[in-house]
């Protein structure tokens, strides 16, 4: 599966900018776990020389978005159900206590904006399209975490969705899901209600009921 270039912000520093483009499709699952990666190839779709190239592999790989092994192979994470179960623990502890820090700020715009990206969401499930399926997850969970107002939490999740996203992909796919996800709309609920159990227990139930089906 090819990389598709979708470089922003012209007047960054190339490196930055297939840095951050990259990231972006390592997180929303647009490669697949394994999915091996040259250099030499990411210059040539992007555009740039081999050392913008390199630098940004280099810091894919230092937050664990890329491996590198000895014979210099690059590609997206293999994760073992050890893993996983890791990373889904991680999320479990960190991410209900980002909404129950947004709670008191989850105002009536706040939460129909979480409503019209859970649509968003839901007409993925119905389009069998899984890269929007977890970038809309993501998004939904980011948007209700920046109310938090808590950045080294929140960039501690986002290191850890990096590190999930081919995963998140590949479970979309393992599930072949059909049905409309009710997580989200228990966190909504609760958001309405100002329920401060109801918020961790769905949050909690959202981000680790998927990924222990790979872990299982």
């Amino acid at each position: 599966m090819p990389i598709i270039p979708r470089l922003a912000d012209p007047n960054a520093p190339a490196h930055e900018r297939l840095y951050r483009s990259l990231r972006q499709q390592v997180m929303h699952g647009e490669v697949l776990p394994g999915q091996a990666i040259t250099i030499r190839g990411l210059a040539a779709q992007y555009g740039v020389s081999m050392t913008p190239a390199r630098e940004a592999v280099r810091r894919l790989a230092a937050e664990g978005a890329l491996t590198m092994s000895s014979s210099g192979r690059i590609s997206t994470p293999e994760l073992t159900p050890e893993r996983i179960e890791e990373l889904a623990s991680i999320r479990a502890l960190i991410e209900p206590e980002m909404a129950s820090r947004a709670l008191p700020r989850a105002h009536f715009a706040l939460i129909d904006r979480l409503a019209a990206i859970n649509a968003m969401n839901q007409d993925a499930v119905v389009r069998h399209d899984a890269v929007a399926y977890v970038r809309t997850n993501l998004e939904f969970h980011r948007a209700l975490y920046l109310r938090a107002q808590a950045p080294a939490m929140l960039a501690i999740c986002e290191t850890v969705w990096l590190q999930l996203g081919p995963t998140m992909r590949a479970l979309y796919d393992k599930l072949r899901r059909r049905d409309m996800p009710q997580h989200h709309r228990m966190i909504l609920a609760a958001l309405r209600a100002g329920d401060e159990p109801g918020l961790r227990l769905a949050v909690r139930t959202d981000v680790t009921q998927g990924l222990r089906h790979l872990a299982a």
